[in-house]
């Protein structure tokens, strides 16, 4: 989502997206409404198109003009060199196409085939300038680095673009839970619940519509963690996470929030 200095985005007032309103309601979260329960929203390729990473893939695609490859993966001298098309596609839910021209793009960004964490912070800082996007860019660099190696290979790029964009329920519940768990133990704290809220609505800035109180993001990790540690034992699982999540249409529609925010 493009969101300019005076709080609007592609020309529009920003509602806020889920952050709660001033009396800590979601205000219409996306894919519920009125009177109706939460339905997972259809993926098209306008809010394929909303997607930062994929913005910024294919801008990069843009400036460099028609491919002239044969339709495979173009394997130059890079660092790494991706596995082939065929494979990627069976792990993944893109299309054949779309592979070619997010590796098109990719390749033209990061010439040695790796992505590191000084690029994502300036993708987020360009895509939200209004606020402050570096905690939350390295935040959801850990999750991509999912070996903790420094830098991402354009395989875990794509995959796990297609889980946030494409996955199930279930897939997008323990990405999320990954994200959280910004130490990898397995178990999500209040305080890292809080860590990533906080960056989140850091990122979003004060002229988000509604305006963004400081006291928010620790409503929010109250009343979420509340309802997620089930047995007061201070700790979240990942099964505690994603149970919670399935049955509270609440939660579920305010997870949607990472959709406006990748």
């Amino acid at each position: 989502m493009s969101v300019s200095v005076d709080g609007t985005a592609d020309g529009k007032a920003v509602d806020g997206g889920l952050l709660p309103d001033a009396n800590g309601k979601d205000p219409n979260p996306v894919g519920q409404t009125e009177g109706s329960k939460w339905q997972r929203p259809r993926l098209t390729r306008k809010s394929l198109m909303n997607c930062c990473l994929v913005k910024w893939i294919i801008a990069s695609t843009t400036q460099q003009g028609p491919d002239s490859c044969d339709g495979e993966l173009e394997l130059s001298m890079v660092r790494h060199q991706p596995e082939g098309l065929d494979q990627l596609q069976a792990q993944t839910q893109f299309t054949r196409k779309e592979l070619q021209s997010l590796y098109r793009g990719f390749k033209n960004e990061c010439p040695s085939g790796l992505v590191d964490e000084e690029t994502f912070k300036s993708i987020y800082s360009q895509f939200f300038p209004q606020g402050d996007a570096t905690t939350y860019a390295h935040f959801l660099f850990q999750a991509f680095d999912m070996d903790r190696s420094g830098s991402i290979r354009f395989e875990d790029f794509v995959i796990g673009l297609s889980v946030l964009l494409r996955g199930s329920v279930t897939e997008k519940l323990r990405w999320a839970f990954n994200l959280y768990d910004i130490n990898k133990d397995g178990y999500v704290t209040k305080e890292e619940m809080m860590a990533i809220m906080t960056s989140i609505y850091d990122m979003m800035g004060r002229y988000t519509l509604p305006s963004v109180r400081d006291d928010s993001p620790y409503e929010h990790v109250e009343r979420f963690f509340q309802k997620m540690d089930r047995n007061r034992d201070g700790v979240v699982t990942i099964d505690e996470f994603i149970e919670t999540c399935q049955k509270d249409e609440n939660i579920m529609a305010s997870m949607q929030l990472f959709e406006n925010v990748i």
